[in-house]
C-alpha cells in the first residue's frame, strides 16, 4: 500500500504513509480518504450484510407501530404507505420504496456477492456488486425513516393511542447495522483484494479509475477492472446544470402546490409545505415544525444554491477557497437524504389515517413535484465530478 496514486477527490498525485489497523489514510490536500489500514479481512461485513438481511423480514413485515382509531386498530409496517400510495401516486410510492427498502437491500446483498464474485473469481458480479454499494450507499435512508414516523406519530396522538410494534425493533437494529456497513465497506479494499495494485505498477500515473480506483496511465480501458477510464466523468458539468434547472423548476410547484390534504369530520384541509409548517406552531409542535421547514424547505433549497455556486466557481475557474468549497460539496452530499423526511412522513400518514369520510389523509399534487425535487438534486449532487472543484489549484501554487 505503499504505491504513489491519485486522490480521487481531488487528483493529486500523492504517496500515501502505510496506516496501521483502525487508522485511515487521507489526502493532504483534500482530505479525501485514500485507503484503511489493515488486512483485507471481509468476515465482520459479511456478518453485518447478512444479519441486516435477516433483520429486513421482521422489519418490513411486522408492525412498526399500531394505533387505536375510533376503536380500531390499525397496524403500519414498513411498505404499508407505498402499496397504499402505488394506485394513485405511482411514482412517488416508487422513490419511497427505493430509499426505505431497495436501496438498502441491494446494498446488503451486495456486500454478500461481492464476497462470493471475490472468492470465486466472477469480475462481472464482482463490478457490479461494488458499483451498487458505492452509489447507492446515500440512498439508504432508515435513518430518515425512522424521524419520520417520530414526527407522524406525534401528528396523530390527538386522535388515536399508539402503541409500538415488533417491526420497530428490527428496524432500530437495521439503523444501527447499515451505518456501521456503510462505514467498513471500502471499495478500493475489495479491488485490492481482487488483484493488488502492485502487479500494475507503472511510471505514468496519469489517470484515475473510477470503478477500481486503480491509479495508471492514460488508456481507454481499465487494465484491471476493464472499465472506460476518464480523465474527469464525462459531462459532469452540464450534467449538473440540467438536474439542478429541472429541480429549481419543481421547486416552485412542490411549495405552492398542497402536499397533503387532511379530511378531518367532513371538513377538508389542503396544506401547502409552509401551512403545514405554520400549522404544527399553532398546534404547539414547534420542534416537528423546524424540523420539517428545515429537511423539506431549507435543505433542497441550499442544495440548488451550494452547487450552483460550486458549478459557477468552476466555470468562472476561482482559484481560492478550494478546501471549503470541497467541504460544501461533501455536506450537500450528506444532507441530501433528509429531504425525503416529508415524503416519509406522507406515506405513513396515509397508512395511519384511512377511516373513510371520519378521517383521511391523502397526498396533494405537491408531493410528486417535490418527489421529483428530491430525486433531482441528489443526483445534480452525485454527477458533480469533485475533482473539477481542484483543476485550476496549482495555477494558483505556482
Amino acid at each position: 500500500m505503499s504505491l504513489a496514486r491519485l486522490c480521487p477527490g481531488c487528483d493529486l498525485l500523492v504517496m500515501p504513509k502505510l496506516a496501521k489497523h483502525g487508522q485511515s489514510a487521507y489526502c493532504p490536500r483534500c482530505n479525501t480518504r485514500l485507503y484503511r489500514g489493515g488486512t483485507s479481512r471481509f468476515s465482520g461485513e459479511f456478518a453485518i450484510a447478512l444479519a441486516c438481511l435477516i433483520l429486513f423480514i421482521p422489519a418490513h413485515f411486522f408492525p412498526l407501530v399500531t394505533i387505536r382509531l375510533f376503536g380500531v386498530m390499525i397496524p403500519a409496517t414498513l411498505p404499508s404507505g407505498t402499496l397504499t400510495l402505488a394506485a394513485e401516486f405511482p411514482a412517488v410510492a416508487f422513490l419511497i420504496l427505493f430509499c426505505s427498502t431497495i436501496a438498502p437491500l441491494l446494498v446488503s446483498l451486495s456486500v454478500i456477492t461481492a464476497q462470493i464474485s471475490l472468492k470465486l473469481r466472477y469480475l462481472q458480479i464482482f463490478r457490479t456488486s461494488l458499483w451498487i454499494i458505492e452509489h447507492l450507499k446515500y440512498w439508504s435512508m432508515f435513518d430518515v425513516f425512522l424521524v419520520s414516523l417520530a414526527i407522524s406519530c406525534f401528528k396523530v396522538q390527538d386522535y388515536a393511542d399508539i402503541y409500538v410494534g415488533p417491526g420497530l425493533y428490527s428496524l432500530v437494529a437495521l439503523q444501527i447495522l447499515m451505518p456501521l456497513l456503510i462505514t467498513k465497506v471500502t471499495i478500493a479494499r475489495y479491488w485490492e483484494a481482487w488483484q493488488p495494485e502492485v502487479e500494475h505498477s507503472d511510471n505514468e500515473l496519469k489517470a484515475h479509475c473510477h470503478t477500481c480506483h486503480l491509479t495508471q496511465a492514460h488508456s481507454d480501458k481499465c487494465i484491471r477492472c476493464s472499465s472506460p477510464v476518464y480523465k474527469r466523468m464525462p459531462h459532469s458539468i452540464q450534467k449538473t446544470w440540467s438536474y439542478l434547472i429541472a429541480a429549481s423548476v419543481f421547486i416552485f410547484p412542490a411549495n405552492l402546490y398542497p402536499i397533503s390534504i387532511f379530511l378531518n369530520n367532513g371538513k377538508r384541509v389542503e396544506d401547502t409545505i409552509f401551512s403545514g409548517v405554520a400549522s404544527l406552531i399553532k398546534t404547539d409542535m414547534t420542534g416537528i415544525a423546524i424540523i420539517i421547514f428545515v429537511a423539506s424547505i431549507v435543505v433542497p433549497v441550499a442544495k440548488i444554491l451550494g452547487l450552483a455556486f460550486l458549478l459557477l466557481t468552476i466555470q468562472f475557474k476561482r482559484k481560492v477557497n478550494h478546501l471549503q468549497r470541497m467541504r460544501l460539496y461533501r455536506v450537500i452530499q450528506w444532507i441530501g437524504k433528509w429531504s425525503m423526511m416529508d415524503l416519509f412522513v406522507i406515506s405513513i400518514m396515509v397508512t395511519l389515517i384511512d377511516r373513510d369520510q371520519l378521517l383521511d389523509f391523502t397526498p396533494g399534487p405537491g408531493a410528486i413535484a417535490f418527489g421529483v425535487v428530491v430525486l433531482l438534486t441528489m443526483l445534480a449532487a452525485e454527477s458533480l465530478d469533485s475533482r473539477l472543484i481542484w483543476d485550476n489549484y496549482e495555477q494558483r501554487t505556482k
